[in-house]
């Protein structure tokens, strides 16, 4: 059995269509049965677990082969990262229990950095995963293009693009989230026994300029991106409603600075196939 957590989502559901493309014994485990039907149709076995909920987590994980474990987003974490621990030790408690033959965890590039930031989560998640001792392959994917989806409306409306990445024309490692689901597939199919980092970019490095051309493209209308002054960050994201934009702000500036990169200047990195003109030519298209 192949168990996915998270296949309601982009990730999740290239790796579900991947596995049973394979003829693979699907577990799609949700949190909401409604959102389930889909994937009983398709074939899949469905366990209904909420992410915190160890027993219904134990009960999802059961006789796995392989299993796909991820963290919600969150782009507002508590400062002491609470939710997050809570969810980190439910999902080690179920796999400490039910022993899977290998764990594929979805992590990002700069999850190995210390400093905190809105990756802390994340590195906290790959301590717990390594904590277990069992085989288990930590996917750290660049941005993903799809972050951009909110970026969408005031291209549309405005021509503008509202940039935190800085400056505009500097160009840095981006993947589509449907690479990140066909590596993930592949490394649930793959018999290994040891700690793996597989490091995923797409087939070229993309700036907010670039971002602009695109949507540019996708809306047949020009597009300019224009950098948000970091002064204003802090006041701004409260205005949007959120509580603790640190560790938010923390993240931009640790791509901004270059803080987070790749091991080895990314010579070894795995390369997905969809370009960027691509991926916001589909944002465009569901919007």
């Amino acid at each position: 059995m192949y168990t996915v957590m998270g296949i309601t989502g982009r990730v999740g559901g290239v790796i579900g269509h991947d596995l049973l493309t394979a003829g693979l014994p699907l577990r799609a485990v949700v949190q909401d049965p409604v959102k389930s039907s889909r994937w009983a149709t398709l074939g899949s076995e469905i366990a209904v677990a909420e992410n915190g909920d160890v027993g219904a987590l134990m009960n999802a994980f059961r006789n796995s082969e392989a299993v796909f474990v991820m963290l919600p987003p969150n782009a507002d974490p508590e400062p002491d990262f609470s939710h997050a621990r809570h969810l980190i030790d439910a999902i080690r408690q179920a796999l400490a229990t039910t022993r899977p033959k290998r764990v594929v965890c979805l992590s990002s590039i700069g999850a190995d950095c210390e400093s905190p930031s809105l990756l802390t989560a994340l590195h906290m998640f790959e301590t717990a995963m390594v904590s277990l001792s069992l085989p288990v392959t930590f996917l750290r994917p660049a941005w993903l293009m799809e972050n951009f989806a909110w970026d969408i409306a005031p291209a549309r409306e405005r021509g503008e693009l509202p940039s935190y990445l800085q400056p505009v024309d500097r160009t840095i490692p981006m993947v589509s989230t449907s690479d990140v689901g066909h590596f993930a597939a592949r490394a649930m199919q793959e018999h290994f026994t040891d700690e793996r980092i597989w490091e995923i970019e797409g087939p070229d490095r993309y700036s907010p300029d670039d971002i602009a051309a695109a949507l540019a493209r996708a809306l047949a209308r020009d597009v300019r991106a224009e950098a948000v002054p970091r002064a204003g960050w802090d006041p701004l994201f409260r205005a949007q409603g959120m509580r603790n934009p640190a560790a938010r702000i923390q993240m931009l500036d640790g791509f901004n600075n270059d803080d987070f990169r790749f091991r080895d200047g990314g010579q070894h990195t795995l390369r997905g196939e969809v370009t960027l003109v691509q991926a916001i030519a589909a944002l465009v298209r569901e919007s």
